[in-house]
């Protein structure tokens, strides 16, 4: 599989996808575990992007998500970093600094697409030698979509050459050494060349006959025996050489006798001595010859290394999915609606970040101008410094949520911030929808 992106070492974490890319700080470490299992799975943009939102905007510094689906592209950029590239015959530059919460931009026919890191927090230098990848996870200082490597492929494919390597010619000094031969009927002796610099060198191009090199130590062998000995036939080992015998050593005063030797056959070089003890197996090391940058993990990952603590009360366990009603919701179409568990709510809610096991309850209110987004917001039990009372979160709505809690003024929340709902509270969705928290 040819890569699809190539990327820069650094201190970001990168997880590549079918379908979408996704970049978040080194501080992000809890987290990526579960990302990565999302995206190698194939979650879309969407649903990425909930998982993003769901422990809230302000806890997350930066990160830039780009889409991989068919269609146009679609790019969220937060915090110190940049995505410049073309698209549709223009360029492009998105800087995640310019917004409080990030830019989003809709790209059609995306040619290239360059996703920096301005500034990772790290003291290490990072070096430029790009490298393809598929998909997986990495730490990276930079993205290119198309792969680097893979646009200088395509360049040596379409015969683009490179400058040819200039002849190389003999030097002046040695053309002048060489004398040219005189006519005559008798031909000249060839004069000896001067040494070359090459003669010290171990190179069998300029290996020739040296008459200083005296006569030999030992006789040469006959052409059919070197010839023997340079084929390729099997060679019949020569028989080891017995080893020396060596004195028995009386042991040190104090020191108990050495045990007794096994006996030895002397045909077959054998010694017969007993099996020695297992060793212990040695413990698992994360060390891999394979790993080219030193930061690249790959193989089978701890769950434990990415693990995220669970909110709640210390020493308390977590509330279940499923608990006794903390609160009633009543809509202004008449529905009413336990907190039991996780409740969602908007024109068309999905629950695509949740297991068969944790499925929520999926409340769908008219919605006649489409102020309403598809998952407006969500109402749950809350856990920790909230246990025992429901909280409200906006899912990033279009036209965002105004909650207005008794004896304090209208407020509208921020997308991924979760509340805490005070009974008589009135949550306004917009296009003539408001919910009304009560006790259960």
């Amino acid at each position: 599989m040819m890569p699809t992106s190539s990327y820069r070492t650094g201190a970001w974490f990168a997880v590549f996808g079918s379908a979408t890319t996704l970049l978040l700080p080194g501080s992000e470490k809890a987290r990526v575990a579960d990302l990565w299992s999302r995206i190698d799975d194939g979650a879309g943009f969407d649903e990425v992007l909930d998982v993003l939102l769901q422990s809230g905007l302000g806890a997350l510094p930066g990160f830039v998500l780009v889409s991989g689906d068919d269609g146009p592209t679609k790019v969220l950029a937060r915090g110190p970093v940049q995505v410049t590239g073309s698209a549709d015959g223009e360029q492009v530059s998105i800087d995640g600094r310019d917004a409080l919460t990030w830019v989003e931009r809709t790209l059609d026919d995306v040619e290239s697409l360059a996703l920096v890191v301005l500034d990772d927090g790290s003291t290490e230098d990072t070096d430029d030698v790009d490298l393809p990848i598929v998909d997986g996870l990495v730490r990276v200082s930079r993205v290119d979509q198309p792969a680097v490597a893979a646009n200088a492929d395509a360049d040596a494919s379409s015969g683009t050459a490179g400058p040819a390597p200039a002849a190389v010619l003999p030097s002046a000094e040695g053309l002048a050494s060489e004398p040219e031969p005189e006519a005559g009927p008798e031909p000249e002796p060839v004069p000896e060349s001067e040494a070359s610099p090459l003669d010290g060198e171990s190179d069998t191009a300029n290996m020739g006959t040296r008459e200083d090199a005296g006569p030999l130590d030992e006789p040469i062998d006959p052409p059919e025996a070197v010839e023997a000995a340079d084929s390729w036939g099997p060679r019949t080992p020569a028989p080891p050489a017995a080893p020396p015998a060596v004195p028995p050593s009386a042991p040190p005063a104090g020191l108990p006798p050495a045990p007794p030797v096994a006996p030895t056959d002397v045909l077959s070089m054998e010694t017969e001595v007993p099996a020695p003890p297992t060793p212990p197996a040695a413990p698992p090391t994360d060390d891999d010859p394979s790993d080219h940058d030193g930061l690249t993990r790959t193989g089978a990952s701890s769950e434990a290394e990415f693990a995220r603590e669970l909110p709640g009360i210390p020493g308390q366990p977590a509330a279940p999915r499923v608990v006794a009603p903390v609160a009633e919701l009543v809509i202004s179409n008449g529905e009413t609606i336990p907190v039991d568990r996780v409740i969602l709510v908007g024109r068309a809610p999905e629950a695509r970040r949740f297991t068969s096991t944790e499925q929520p309850r999926l409340v769908k209110v008219p919605s006649p101008l489409h102020e309403i987004s598809s998952t407006h917001l969500e109402v749950r039990p809350g856990s920790g410094a909230d246990h025992g009372s429901a909280v409200v979160t906006d899912m990033g709505s279009t036209n965002g949520t105004v909650l207005e809690q008794p004896g304090l003024g209208p407020e509208d929340l921020k997308p991924g911030i979760a509340v805490q709902l005070i009974p008589g509270a009135t949550i306004n969705l917009g296009d003539g929808v408001t919910i009304l928290v009560s006790r259960p």
